[in-house]
């Protein structure tokens, strides 16, 4: 009994509070929609200036966030501490010498069918 008399106290009481609230909204938004359609013309273009403004800032703070992880793992890669994808940098560097080795004995060899090529007829 103790339960439920709380509960329904409970209840009742954030039943009023939502109303009230509510209620409130409604008045609110009575009152300020003519002043807000009068200055619509200022208001809407300010509203997207102040936008465009926030987003830059936000952008331009995770750029720099970017730019200082970036260069603390550069760092840290440079001064040998191994951060981590450093391995995989590794390898991708040994994969692109062998590719370009092939390609330098590839071109070698080119040119040299091309030279001898070239003198035989």
């Amino acid at each position: 009994m103790v339960k439920a008399a709380t509960a329904v106290t409970a209840g009742g009481s954030l039943l009023l509070l939502s109303g009230l609230t509510l209620a409130a909204t409604v008045i609110a938004l009575t009152i300020a929609t003519p002043v807000l359609v009068i200055f619509s013309p200022v208001i809407v273009p300010a509203v997207i200036t102040l936008f465009l403004l926030f987003s830059g800032f936000l952008a331009s703070g995770g750029f720099g966030v970017a730019a200082i992880s970036v260069l603390s793992w550069i760092y840290r890669y440079v001064t040998g501490k191994r951060p981590p994808g450093a391995d995989q940098l590794e390898q991708a560097r040994h994969k692109l010498a062998a590719k370009a080795g092939e390609m330098k004995d590839k071109a070698q060899e080119f040119g040299q069918q091309h030279i001898t090529g070239t003198h035989q007829t």
